[in-house]
């Protein structure tokens, strides 16, 4: 029997893939627990239309990272921290604290774990902090770090 499936099916395919199966499995297991569907007309234009709208949903959080891209190039954050003798810094920013400013002084919301760079910024300094937006799209943001007065 020829289904489409509604899930991943470990030893048997991904999400939205058309497979072949024994009639007993499909009816016992991946309809009854509604992991797949029968291949029909219906489904079959069920699932171009599901897969053709994923495509446009993807284009544009793509065309929404191309966009944050441009708007990263102009920022640069400042931070100011206690130096000690020989200008070492007493702790470091962390990119949960850059996270931050950028969510309140520019209403930029990113998630720290797409930052590339996870090293501390614990010297003073401008570093460039690579952010990945989307798969294949780099932004950078610049953070400063100046001794506090």
């Amino acid at each position: 029997m020829e289904v489409i499936l509604l899930a991943d099916v470990k030893n048997v395919g991904k999400k939205n893939q058309t497979v072949n199966v024994s009639d007993g499995y499909a009816n016992n297991f991946l309809l009854k627990k509604r992991l797949a569907v029968p291949v029909s007309k219906k489904s079959v234009e069920i699932l171009e239309n599901q897969q053709e709208n994923e495509r446009v949903h993807q284009e544009n959080l793509k065309k929404d990272a191309l966009k944050m891209v441009e708007t990263l190039k102009g920022i640069t954050l400042e931070f100011q921290m206690k130096v000690g003798k020989d200008s070492k810094t007493f702790g470091s920013i962390s990119l949960k604290q850059v996270e931050e400013e950028m969510k309140n002084k520019y209403n930029i919301s990113i998630d720290k774990r797409k930052f590339l760079d996870k090293g501390p910024l614990d010297m003073l300094g401008l570093y460039r902090l690579r952010i990945e937006l989307y798969k294949g799209v780099i932004g950078e943001v610049n953070v400063h770090i100046s001794e506090r007065a």
